[in-house]
């Protein structure tokens, strides 16, 4: 028999599209919530860069993401060129 979760405990991952509406009202947004979430990110994102024996991946990672964060937020202006 499978336990049921809470939909507060559950990762973004775990959560169904019809529960996330209801899902992010859950979340903390008082600054010591936004704290602890960017935190979280960091370590998890810390992972890929400090390694015994590392690369360009972690930093690269980081470049794809802001290019394309960077091409969606000027599509507008692209699409008519």
């Amino acid at each position: 028999m499978a336990s049921v979760v809470p939909l507060k405990e559950k990762r973004l991952m775990e959560v169904k599209i019809g529960e996330l509406p209801s899902w992010i009202p859950m979340w903390d947004f008082t600054p010591k919530g936004i704290a602890g979430a960017f935190q979280r990110g960091y370590h998890r994102y810390y992972k890929y860069i400090d390694v015994k024996k590392g690369g360009v991946a972690g930093v690269s990672m980081v470049l794809a993401a802001y290019g394309v964060f960077n091409y969606c937020r000027s599509y507008k202006e692209l699409k008519h060129e």
